[in-house]
């Protein structure tokens, strides 16, 4: 008795959890035949009838699914698309900018004066960036990227904080071999004492000086943006409501201290400087082509009519 008793609870349990099972299997029979009622099959009449109920349901489906939302996860924003799957310069909107948090700046307070052209307001005692002038200033700052890496210059980003490491490593991947990034403490005199940090070989075969220096904490590497002034490089750096917008060459106004910002900006500039690799491979096959045709002109002794014709 004493077995039975405690065999009990499981016993109805069990029972509980197969007429759960089984009501769930009659409700989407029920909604899968469009029925109330259980549907037997007893006949081959009854596998007809089902049959066709089965071809009406979808025929439903299909007519009413071409009215309803065609939204889906790939469509949608998705915080992670950022970082992988970053915008093109012609696509970045202000509707992107105020999804990834671009707008918020700092308290009122830590408001610097010379940030005044860039601030929409104050909210809840903390400064709206003014986002219509993010978006053209990120644009201009994309077209420098992408006319830097088409001539065949070097970019480095630059992000020592630890959610920004994986932002420069992904945004240097994407242009190739002309790209680096900082994700770790800036060493002092990385530009300015080059020859004692590399050594002289390092620095006569390699170009260690980058053409580009783009900051998404340019705060707290202010000694790294005075490097870049020092040796006339142009820098570009995401400058937050609490910055002097004049510490790099192209600002661009927006919240420093969000993730996502820096993904966005970061991703729209690695996409024009890819474009900017595209457009330098390309010119660099139409040389090659113009040569070979010029050598092979110049062997049937037509160099003129090439010359002119290019």
């Amino acid at each position: 008795m004493s077995t039975k008793a405690g065999l009990r609870p499981w016993l109805s349990a069990t029972r509980c959890m197969r007429r759960s099972q089984l009501s769930v299997l009659q409700h989407r029979r029920n909604v899968f035949t469009s029925s109330d009622q259980p549907f037997s099959l007893q006949s081959p009449d009854d596998w007809q009838l089902l049959q066709d109920r089965r071809l009406r349901f979808k025929m439903l489906i299909d007519l009413f699914s071409e009215h309803g939302s065609n939204v889906t996860r790939d469509s949608t924003f998705q915080p992670h698309h950022q970082l992988h799957r970053p915008l093109a310069p012609s696509e970045a909107t202000l509707s992107a900018l105020i999804a990834a948090g671009a707008h918020f700046g700092h308290a009122k307070s830590l408001l610097n004066p010379n940030f005044m052209p860039y601030a929409y307001g104050v909210r809840a005692g903390i400064t709206i960036i003014d986002l219509d002038s993010t978006l053209p200033l990120l644009r201009r700052a994309a077209n420098l990227t992408r006319a830097v890496v088409a001539r065949d210059g070097t970019v480095v980003f630059v992000g020592t904080r630890p959610d920004l490491r994986a932002v420069v490593r992904k945004a240097a991947e994407r242009i190739g071999p002309q790209a680096f990034h900082v994700g770790e403490r800036w060493l002092p005199g990385t530009l300015t004492n080059k020859l004692q940090l590399f050594g002289s070989d390092v620095t006569k075969g390699q170009r260690v000086t980058p053409d580009l220096a783009i900051f998404l904490n340019p705060l707290a590497n202010i000694h790294a943006i005075r490097e870049c002034a020092i040796q006339h490089i142009p820098t570009i750096g995401i400058v937050d409501s609490n910055v002097d917008p004049r510490v790099v060459m192209y600002a661009i106004p927006a919240n420093d201290e969000s993730p996502r910002a820096a993904e966005l900006i970061a991703g729209v500039l690695s996409i024009a400087g890819r474009e900017g690799k595209v457009l330098r491979d390309r010119e660099e096959q139409s040389k090659e082509l113009r040569q070979s045709r010029y050598m092979r002109a110049k062997e049937r002794g037509t160099t003129r009519y090439v010359a002119d014709s290019n």
